[in-house]
């Protein structure tokens, strides 16, 4: 008998603008890793973090400065068995990033969560986790992998 590996929990946190909210670190703490969208603003959100899980990072088209442009504008990682697309803005995935073996797009810019499946591929959207934006909600996301499978769920905060 193989042992099958635990389902991996990942954080999916977007467009937090400089604010760190204790409920987006509290719906984050216990994940395997945590991955930010984009819209960071300063670097003390990145610490803040990290220091629940590994964390994978872009930059968004807010984040200026030094720290900023270390960040890349798009990166993918591999969990389990799924590929993971990371990118600020949804227009910036063209056809060359979208390739073949990607099973998860994490995008962030618009503060509008969504989870939709297009063509075989998971898009995610965490939303917002910084300040209110309309009437949009403060929300976060989770992505559980388990080996080939990802399925992705939205969480608003109370705030």
């Amino acid at each position: 008998m193989s042992a099958r590996t635990p389902p991996s929990r990942i954080g999916l946190i977007s467009d937090t603008h400089n604010l760190v909210r204790p409920e987006a670190l509290a719906q984050l703490a216990g994940c395997d890793a945590i991955v930010h969208a984009g819209d960071i603003c300063e670097p003390a959100v990145l610490d803040a973090l990290a220091a629940l899980a590994p964390l994978t990072v872009v930059r968004g088209n807010n984040d200026t400065g030094a720290w900023a442009h270390a960040l890349p504008t798009h990166t993918t990682l591999t969990i389990q068995q799924v590929t993971i697309l990371v990118v600020h803005d949804i227009a910036d995935v063209t056809g060359a990033l979208l390739r073949d073996g990607i099973g998860v797009v994490v995008t962030g810019h618009s503060h509008k969560p969504l989870v939709d499946m297009r063509d075989g591929v998971l898009f995610v959207n965490p939303g917002s986790a910084g300040p209110r934006r309309f009437k949009l909600p403060v929300s976060v996301g989770i992505l559980e992998i388990s080996g080939a499978h990802a399925t992705a769920t939205l969480h608003t905060l109370a705030v």
